[in-house]
């Protein structure tokens, strides 16, 4: 069953006193350096510098590992999953199996129309026609109002998913958004997301042993062939590579 919950308000400090914390953090935790700090050393160094209360996790629910990471140094966190209206069956499944099975609070963001609603004032399936619109409206525009309420967020971003993301650091300023972000795994391997789900058993979407090893929208996500780009499978026959959540 899916709950919607609020998001918590925990925003205590002005924008250029966090801005300041990031540069800081990623200094100390050595970020793209031959001493670069572990995941759980990056966690570490969030939960000494920031309450429960203002931290949240962005998870697609392809796997659960960074919601698992997170929670066992801030149990209870908000973990935020984008319900945009068009996820795949097995998508909403592993959202509520990482609420029974993990300590965190699962947050559903939702954009401000539904997708009949946006279907009147733009057409059916935005998301073929103009999908950088259809994902600007059903996840970055909503995403961005529900973190004004934290100070830090973390994301499960990866320097080997895309050439767009080679050199994401471990903690940086998140200007258009205006807090912290934070990479825990930016330096792990797909092979190491699975083993550490493994390990420590959390959820994992069945789709990704489907060959979805990057799970999105249903319309928007196919499955990817051995050998190829584990993002390819995502706007599939367009240039299109990210959804601008993390531009």
């Amino acid at each position: 069953m899916s709950v919607s919950l609020a998001p918590r308000l925990g925003v205590t400090r002005s924008p250029e006193e966090l801005q300041a914390l990031a540069e800081q953090g990623n200094l100390e935790l050595g970020s793209l350096t031959d001493h670069e700090a572990s995941a759980a050393e990056v966690i570490a160094w969030v939960a000494r510098n920031f309450s429960m209360t203002t931290a949240a996790v962005a998870c697609s629910m392809a796997d659960a590992a960074l919601p698992h990471l997170v929670a066992e140094q801030l149990p209870g966190v908000d973990v935020l999953f984008l319900d945009t209206g068009y996820h795949f069956t097995e998508t909403r499944a592993t959202r509520d199996e990482v609420q029974r099975a993990l300590d965190v609070r699962v947050v559903d963001i939702r954009p401000g129309q539904t997708v009949a609603e946006q279907d009147a004032e733009f057409g059916a399936q935005l998301f073929a026609r103009d999908p950088g619109l259809c994902c600007a409206r059903r996840k970055v525009a909503p995403l961005q109002d529900a973190l004004g309420g934290y100070e830090v967020w973390f994301t499960g971003v990866r320097r080997d998913e895309a050439s767009t993301r080679t050199y994401t650091p471990l903690v940086t300023w998140d200007e258009r958004n205006g807090l912290v972000k934070v990479n825990p795994v930016a330096a792990w391997s797909f092979d190491d997301v699975l083993a550490y789900a493994a390990a420590h058993k959390a959820p994992v979407n069945l789709l990704v042993g489907f060959g979805y090893p990057s799970i999105g929208c249903e319309p928007c996500t196919r499955p990817v062939a051995a050998g190829e780009d584990p993002r390819s499978g995502r706007w599939a026959g367009s240039s299109k590579i990210e959804c601008g959540l993390h531009e």
